[in-house]
């Protein structure tokens, strides 16, 4: 990392995903998911997925960070939407 403008950019890459984790407890906690769309779900992961590759190749560390703990967290989003829905 060359510069405090790209460090900011890692670590916020990273920290954005993060805040997926209070959603995740909340769908265990509840075992429910009725209150989330379930197009808004798959949309946003199929998203995902389709910038992910994009995401691994890219020389931007920020970009490449953000795309991997993206779709992990997100994935377990939908997982746990898909698993709970009624």
């Amino acid at each position: 990392m060359t510069d405090w403008i790209e460090k900011i950019g890692v670590i916020s890459g990273i920290a954005l995903p993060l805040f997926n984790i209070p959603l995740i407890v909340k769908l265990i906690q509840r075992k429910s998911s009725k209150d989330l769309s379930l197009t808004w779900a798959l949309g946003v992961w199929v998203c995902i997925v389709l910038m992910t590759p994009q995401a691994l190749r890219s020389h931007d560390l920020a970009f490449r960070l953000f795309g991997i703990v993206n779709i992990i967290f997100f994935s377990i989003v939908v997982f746990f939407v898909l698993k709970y829905r009624k």
